[in-house]
This record gives C-alpha cells, sequence and structure tokens, in this order.
C-alpha cells in the first residue's frame, strides 16, 4: 500500500500534466466546433485555458488512480449549427485526440532533449530536474492514454462520434440505442480492468514509439 508521502507526491507530479491535456483536449473540440460554424462553447466561456472550467472530478480522480485514462467535463456543443451535424460532430471529436497526440509528442521532444543535455546529471540542479523529468514524462503517457481512450466507441466518449460520422443513417439509428447505456458499458469495463487491458499494451507501444530509448 502507498505511502500518504508517495500519494502527495504522485498528484503533484501528475496535476500539471493532467490538467494541460484536458484543458488542450477540450479547448480544442470548442475550438473546432465554433469554427466549423456552432459558437456555444465560445458563448458559455468554455475556450478558455482555465482548467477549473474543464475538471470533471469522476474523470480527474480516474487519472489519479489509473495514471493513464480519465476524462473532463464535455464541451457544450450543438450540431444543428453545423452544415453536416454528423460529419461536424465527427470532427469536433477528433480535434481531442488529436491534440493530445501533438502534446504528447512535444512532451517526447523535450524530454529526448532534456536526455541529451545532460542537464538530469548534474548533482546541483537534480532536486529541480528530477521533478520536471518525471512530469514530461508523465505528460507523455496521461496524453497517449487520453487519447487512446478517448476513440473507443462507446458513448459519451470521442470514439462514438467518429463512428457515428462514419455510418450510414440507418447504421446510426441502430448504434445510437446503446447510447443511453454507454457510461454504464464503460464504466463496467473499467472496473473490471478490461479497459486496462486492452489499452495498456496500445500505449505502451505509442509511448515507447514517441520517447525511444529515453523512457
Amino acid at each position: 500500500m502507498e505511502s500518504i508521502a508517495s500519494i502527495i507526491q504522485d498528484i503533484a507530479i501528475l496535476s500539471a500534466p493532467v490538467l494541460i491535456a484536458i484543458t488542450f483536449h477540450e479547448v480544442a473540440h470548442g475550438w473546432v466546433a465554433d469554427k466549423l460554424g456552432d459558437p456555444t462553447a465560445r458563448l458559455l466561456g468554455r475556450l478558455s485555458l482555465n482548467p477549473i472550467k474543464h475538471l470533471d472530478p469522476i474523470g480527474t480522480l480516474a487519472f489519479v488512480l489509473t495514471k493513464m485514462v480519465g476524462w473532463a467535463k464535455p464541451v457544450p456543443v450543438n450540431p444543428f449549427n453545423f452544415k453536416d451535424p454528423a460529419k461536424g460532430m465527427m470532427w469536433v471529436a477528433i480535434a481531442g485526440p488529436v491534440t493530445n497526440l501533438f502534446l504528447a509528442a512535444i512532451s517526447a521532444v523535450i524530454l529526448r532533449l532534456l536526455l541529451a543535455s545532460g542537464i538530469l546529471f548534474d548533482p546541483s540542479l537534480s532536486f529541480i530536474m528530477k521533478p520536471i523529468y518525471m512530469m514530461v514524462q508523465v505528460s507523455v503517457i496521461i496524453n497517449v492514454g487520453l487519447a487512446v481512450f478517448n476513440f473507443i466507441p462507446i458513448p459519451p466518449l470521442d470514439g462514438s462520434k467518429i463512428l457515428m460520422g462514419l455510418l450510414s443513417r440507418e447504421q446510426v439509428e441502430i448504434y445510437a440505442r446503446i447510447e443511453p447505456y454507454g457510461f454504464l458499458i464503460l464504466l463496467l469495463l473499467i472496473m473490471t480492468n478490461i479497459v486496462h487491458m486492452i489499452l495498456s499494451p496500445i500505449i505502451g507501444f505509442a509511448v515507447s514509439l514517441l520517447v525511444g530509448g529515453g523512457f
């Protein structure tokens, strides 16, 4: 069992990467929606980089517990403001995970630069550089995890909206029947560890691909 000191350290290391990951994820949704003709998120102040506006208590707790996956408070989107509601929602949904993959790539570059610079091995700077290095490591994992998790095609995750944008109208009507039960299905998959078993190898492979031998 983890000590209180260890838990506090984990939260301190996780906080910045998680807040950045979920904030940019949600702002990306709202920004793309705004560009496609739906100003709902902008008018409600959800295009803000203030993370408090995007935090979901349960989703944030999931990040702390799993150190890989979780979720934020969804940005409100009115699909009827799009010329093609299904396709518009699909592009809005794609924006979030793609933004996280972009952040993961940036974090991986920073990680490589830190390792190449040798600054991590300077004893006089270790008290500063070690926490920074750990945060950047976590940022790679969190952003990849958030992207992969959200690609799962189960409502209310982004993957469900992406899939609906690719299906025919008849197929969408059939698929939409699971929407009221989506969160329960997702919760069951998380609690039974199925999500972890399926996603961990994918996340691990993607992280290794980004950071190479530096991880």
